[in-house]
C-alpha cells in the first residue's frame, strides 16, 4: 500500500508539475504571531477563522503553489498573516536539499495586481492638480497620438480602453527591459478604436505609459514616486517595483505549474502578454526583470504590506492617522465605469474601474455576491481585493502559476469562504451620504 501511495504521489506531481508537500506542514509554516489578534476583535469566531486557515492549507496540499502567503484583514485587525512554502528549491530542475523555507516577510511579485497600485499612483497625481484624468494622454506625451490616438484620455487607458492593449507578439526579454523601446511600440501601435471604445486588458503597455506619465509630470520615476507617497509614509520595507539584486535570495521564485495549457490557453495569454506562459514566469526569475521598473507586473511586496495598502484604501486613503489619500480620490480609483461586458483579451465578462477590477453579483472573483469589491487579480492566482460593504481586505499571493489544474477548486472555495464568512456590515444602499465635503 505504501508504494502504491508513493507511485501514485510521483505520478500526481509529474502530471501536474506538483512540489512535494512534507506531511507535516508545521516545518514549512510562518505565523505572525504578533501581528494577528483575536477573531473577535474583528467579530468573526475563532472558528471561521480556523476554517479559512484550513482552507488555504487546502490549497497548498494541491502542489500547485511552492510559496503561498496571506494576509486577511477585517474591522482593520489581522485575523490572519501567515505563510506557506518555500522561496526557492523545489522545482523539477532544482535539486530537493534543504530549500528555503518562506515566511511571512518574504516578498512575492504581484504580476498584474501591481497595476492597480500603479493606477492609484495615476489617481494621486490628478489629485495633487499634476494632471486632469479626463484629459489626452497625449496632451502628457505627445508621441502616444501617433496612428489616430490623440484623443485618448488619461481614464480611459486607466479603464482598459485604451486601444493598444498588446505588444507585438514575439517580443523579448531585452525588449520588455528596454522603457525607451517598448514606448516606441506603443506609440507606434495602431489602436484598435481610437475612441477608446474597446474594452481590452491591457497585461503591460498599461505600465509602461503610466511609468512615463509619472515622469514628465513629476522628474521622478513611477518607483520614487511610489516611495515619497505611499511605501514610506506606510512604513513599508518591500512594495516596490523590481529588486535589489544584492537582496535577490529573498524573493521566492515563480514556477510553471499545473497541466501544460499551451495548447487551450496559450492563444491567449500570448497575445495578452507578448510571450507564452513558461516564457513569461522564467522572465520573472531572471535579473533583468528585477532589475527593471515594470509597473504593470513587478511590485514586489509581502502580503501584509499588500493588505496593508488595500486597507489603507477601505478607510478612505488614511492610514494610522495619517492621510495617504483624499477620501475622493479612492471613490474616483474605485467606481464603475461602464458596466460588465466581455473583455477582448481576457474572454471574460469583467466590470473594471480607472484602474481596479470590481467584483460582481450573484458571483464574482471575489466571491458570491461581491458587487461592492474591487481589487486586482494576478497571473495565475494572485488576488488582492477590498470589500467595503464586508469591511475587510485580503492578499493572497503565491509563486505557482498554474492556469489549469487541481488547484482551481479549492482556491475558488477558498476566496469564496472569506466573503461568505464575513456578513457585510455595512449598508451600501444608505440615503447617507458616504462622503461629506469638509465644511460640513
Amino acid at each position: 500500500m505504501k508504494l502504491k501511495n508513493k507511485l501514485s504521489k510521483k505520478l500526481y506531481q509529474r502530471v501536474f508539475h506538483a512540489i512535494d508537500i512534507p506531511d507535516d506542514l508545521a516545518t514549512i509554516t510562518s505565523i505572525d504571531d504578533e501581528g494577528e489578534q483575536a477573531a473577535v476583535e474583528a467579530g468573526l469566531s475563532p472558528d471561521v477563522v480556523e476554517q479559512i486557515w484550513a482552507g488555504t492549507q487546502a490549497v497548498f496540499k494541491t502542489g500547485m503553489h511552492p510559496a503561498l502567503s496571506i494576509c486577511f484583514r477585517r474591522h482593520g485587525k489581522i485575523v490572519l498573516n501567515r505563510s506557506l512554502g518555500y522561496v526557492s528549491g523545489v522545482g523539477p530542475d532544482e535539486p530537493f536539499v534543504n530549500p528555503t523555507v518562506a515566511s511571512v516577510d518574504t516578498p512575492i511579485c504581484l504580476f498584474s495586481a501591481s497595476k492597480f497600485v500603479s493606477a492609484i499612483l495615476v489617481h494621486l497625481l490628478a489629485e495633487q492638480g499634476r494632471i486632469n484624468l479626463l484629459d489626452p494622454l497625449s496632451y502628457y506625451i505627445p508621441a502616444f497620438s501617433a496612428k489616430g490616438k490623440g484623443s485618448i484620455s488619461i481614464h480611459q487607458m486607466l479603464s482598459h480602453r485604451s486601444g493598444v492593449p498588446h505588444l507585438p507578439e514575439g517580443i523579448t526579454i531585452d525588449d520588455l527591459v528596454d522603457r525607451q523601446r517598448v514606448l516606441k511600440m506603443i506609440y507606434a501601435a495602431e489602436p484598435s478604436d481610437s475612441d477608446g471604445r474597446d474594452m481590452a486588458y491591457h497585461a503591460v503597455t498599461g505600465g509602461f505609459l503610466i511609468d512615463e506619465l509619472i515622469r514628465v509630470t513629476t522628474g521622478m520615476d513611477a518607483q520614487q514616486y511610489l516611495d515619497r507617497y505611499i511605501r514610506k509614509p506606510m512604513g513599508m520595507h518591500n512594495f516596490r517595483y523590481g529588486f535589489d539584486l544584492a537582496d535577490r535570495d529573498l524573493v521566492a521564485k515563480n514556477y510553471v505549474t499545473g497541466l501544460p495549457s499551451e495548447k487551450i490557453v496559450g492563444g491567449v495569454l500570448k497575445k495578452a502578454l507578448g510571450m507564452n506562459l513558461t516564457e513569461a514566469v522564467h522572465f520573472t526569475n531572471d535579473e533583468r526583470f528585477l532589475e527593471a521598473i515594470v509597473p504593470s507586473a513587478n511590485l514586489y511586496a509581502t502580503a501584509e504590506e499588500t493588505s496593508r495598502f488595500l486597507q489603507m484604501l477601505l478607510d478612505h486613503g488614511q492610514w494610522q492617522g495619517k492621510k495617504i489619500l483624499d477620501p475622493l480620490t479612492v471613490h474616483r480609483a474605485t467606481r464603475e465605469v461602464g458596466s460588465m461586458r466581455i473583455d477582448k483579451t481576457l474572454f471574460l465578462p469583467m466590470r473594471y474601474s480607472a484602474g481596479a477590477m470590481l467584483g460582481a453579483n450573484p458571483v464574482g472573483f471575489y466571491g458570491r455576491n461581491s458587487h461592492h469589491a474591487y481589487g486586482h487579480i494576478g497571473l495565475s492566482n494572485i488576488f488582492c481585493w477590498v470589500d467595503p460593504e464586508r469591511a475587510i481586505s485580503v492578499a493572497i499571493l503565491n509563486t505557482g502559476k498554474p492556469v489549469l489544474g487541481p488547484h482551481l477548486k479549492s482556491f475558488l472555495s477558498l476566496v469564496d469562504l472569506i466573503s461568505s464568512s464575513c456578513p457585510p456590515v455595512v449598508d451600501m444602499s444608505s440615503d447617507e451620504p458616504h462622503y461629506k465635503r469638509a465644511c460640513e
